[in-house]
């Protein structure tokens, strides 16, 4: 919003494979509320029935444990990652674990992170070319399923741990990550959009740049507000993550950067961008959703990273100078 902020936040994708039990919720196609958990080479029962009863796949590691020990049937458990329900009958949990699965890759999805910082990270942690990932987040079938009017999925890989199976091609990580968001979409935010009038496309862009803002939670709701007044006014809304998305690089921002010229430079143009300009998270898109009922048309990041809300450009320039005197 102000020009008195920076944006020096570095993001990090790390993969690799854990050497216990790791889990992540939602990473199974849409609504199936699966756990994925990946069971090692050579986990002994013991561990397996205590992560299986951790996660609520089953009620008892021990009562587990001495089923699977029936016929020695626990000597067939294979490594690999599974998808497995909640409550699960023990008997049902027991077949999969003996069929087998794929073994898998770690990728961790952090919340704001660009697509042009992630694929190069995704390609080397999974050995998929690049040019097949970036082939991949503008596949036309993907996007319109989702909804996405930009050339790109950017704003649609949901921000957490995926655990991604070998072997897996460019399209099917694509999926996994894009059925994550679905995942974490809520039927009842669709009747929301229609209350509000806008697109999902246009609240998922919304959403990233709340979260490009960096906020803390508290802030999320009145900054929303701020947008949802702006762009209701006709104003533009000079949002600094916009800039730094169009400039392609993460850096502090000086005057001329603000005359960028580009579709993404909110400071140029009226109304969104074209399409999101990170991944937001839940947070950002439930502010997105239901914004503070405020009259703010300004915000300011303090030194703490909170951020001080105005109503008018004069008060805005006084905090503007509140801010730059607290930080001396």
């Amino acid at each position: 919003m102000s020009r008195y902020s920076h944006f020096t936040r570095k993001w990090i994708v790390r993969s690799g494979v854990k050497l216990l039990v790791s889990i992540l919720a939602c990473a199974a196609p849409p609504h199936e509320d699966a756990v994925w958990i990946r069971i090692p080479q050579d986990a002994s029962i013991e561990a397996v029935a205590e992560s299986l009863a951790a996660h609520g796949i089953v009620g008892s590691p021990r009562s587990f444990e001495r089923f699977a020990r029936m016929g020695r049937k626990h000597l067939g458990v294979k490594p690999g990652m599974y998808p497995l329900r909640p409550n699960t009958p023990m008997g049902k949990v027991l077949v999969m674990l003996r069929q087998g699965r794929p073994d898998a890759t770690r990728v961790r999805v952090q919340p704001g992170v660009w697509l042009a910082e992630l694929l190069p990270a995704m390609s080397r942690g999974l050995d998929i070319p690049l040019s097949e990932l970036s082939e991949a987040v503008r596949d036309s079938t993907v996007r319109a399923e989702v909804g996405a009017t930009s050339e790109t999925l950017e704003g649609y890989f949901y921000p957490t741990t995926y655990y991604i199976p070998v072997h897996s091609t460019a399209l099917d990580v694509v999926r996994q990550m894009v059925d994550t968001f679905e995942a974490h979409w809520e039927l009842k935010w669709n009747s929301r959009l229609d209350s509000i009038g806008m697109t999902r496309h246009e609240i998922v862009t919304l959403a990233s740049i709340i979260e490009g803002e960096a906020p803390h939670d508290t802030d999320r709701d009145l900054m929303s507000s701020v947008y949802h007044n702006r762009l209701s006014r006709g104003l533009r809304l000079q949002a600094d993550p916009t800039v730094v998305y169009a400039l392609g690089r993460r850096t502090r921002l000086y005057n001329k950067d603000y005359r960028l010229e580009s579709d993404y430079n909110m400071y140029r143009r009226h109304g969104l961008p074209p399409g999101p300009i990170n991944q937001p998270t839940t947070a950002s898109l439930l502010a997105a959703l239901y914004p503070r009922d405020t009259e703010y048309l300004y915000f300011v990041a303090s030194v703490d990273g909170h951020h001080t809300f105005s109503r008018t450009y004069g008060e805005h320039l006084t905090k503007i100078r509140e801010v730059r005197n607290n930080g001396r």
